[in-house]
């Protein structure tokens, strides 16, 4: 990244220009290479002429933009870390795992288990690597007031034994697992790197994922580097917001560039995104399952990886692999019980 000095050697950037470009989270060349001029027109008060040579001249200090060989999208593709489920079945259906670099979106109906998702995997992204995890710290935007504090507990409680003692040898806890005091110990040293955010509605969520660039910029140094963005849900505001085929048009865009700010987040700085989607029922389906995920094209095509879950007999959920560029659909069970997501 970028010293921040640098911005002002671009054309254009004076001080009180870079002051602003830095306020609103653009404090590097690789986040100016990838911004529209229009976006950077209003962040930094400039014209769209001037944005425009702020942003070409970035795309050159950061030399991106470019083709590159195959060669080198595979050298590239090696940095993406998986995040594991610690369910073997979903793990191999998923190819390792949710992937950084990519939003992998989650949709099925109330009470299907897809909060359980983000709540599991906000508590195994920080697990060292060995154990599944990307030794990193998780970002959630609630827009459903979901997030609970106690679930992460019964989580951690729920790992196995020799994780557990590997997690607290690493951050130096005294005691065993299971013991009540260095439980507590540990479950406030997990709960410190998710930070959480509740968003009251689509701009305040569209607000926040624009912060959550900025957080997972600043963490890369540290020790536990963000690599994990949760938004739960995804929908709910836009889809309470704008009621009505008249208010379609303007959602889907505010939708859009909700998704490609999420996006950058995860590009470039190596994170996963994971989204939560509410269901309609579609009653023109004569045949197989009438629900379908709410969002249309523009989240379909968005996202890499689609998930969908539904409710089984008593604990179980079916997991299921709707879309992905490089995996066969197919199928996998879980359980989501007290101690969080387990095996059938």
């Amino acid at each position: 990244m970028a010293a921040e000095a640098d911005l002002e050697d671009l054309p254009g950037v004076g001080p009180a220009t870079a002051e602003k470009l830095r306020d609103n989270g653009f404090d590097s060349y690789q986040g100016l290479a990838v911004a529209s001029p229009g976006e950077l027109s209003n962040t930094a008060d400039v014209g769209e002429s001037t944005a425009s040579d702020i942003i070409q001249a970035a795309r050159e200090a950061a030399d991106i933009g470019g083709f590159e060989s195959g060669a080198q999208v595979l050298e590239r593709r090696e940095q993406i870390g998986k995040l594991e489920f610690n369910i073997p079945e979903i793990d191999d259906l998923l190819g390792g795992g949710i992937e950084t670099q990519s939003i992998t979106e989650v949709y099925g109906e109330f009470g299907a288990g897809k909060s359980q998702v983000t709540h599991q995997l906000a508590v195994n992204v920080q697990l060292p690597k060995e154990h599944g995890g990307l030794h990193g710290s998780a970002i959630f935007v609630d827009s459903e007031d979901t997030f609970r504090p106690e679930r992460i507990d019964d989580m951690i409680r729920g790992l196995d034994d020799e994780i557990l003692a590997d997690v607290m040898e690493e951050r130096e806890i005294e005691g065993e697992p299971g013991d009540d005091e260095a439980m507590d110990v540990l479950l406030e040293s997990f709960l410190d790197k998710i930070h959480v955010a509740k968003a009251f509605n689509s701009n305040h969520q569209i607000l926040l994922a624009e912060k959550a660039k900025e957080l997972a910029s600043e963490s890369q140094e540290d020790d536990f580097p963000v690599r994990l963005l949760c938004v739960d849900s995804l929908t709910a505001h836009f889809r309470a917001e704008y009621v009505g085929r008249g208010e379609l048009a303007e959602r889907q865009q505010k939708l859009n560039k909700h998704l490609h700010d999420l996006m950058r987040v995860g590009d470039l700085n190596n994170t996963a995104v994971l989204v939560t989607n509410q269901v309609a029922s579609n009653p023109d389906s004569f045949f197989g399952d009438p629900t379908q995920p709410i969002g249309g094209n523009i989240l379909g095509h968005t996202s890499t990886f689609r998930v969908y879950i539904r409710k089984s007999k008593g604990d179980k959920r079916v997991f299921k692999l709707v879309d992905a560029p490089n995996l066969a659909d197919g199928e996998a069970i879980m359980r989501v019980q007290d101690e969080g997501l387990k095996p059938e």
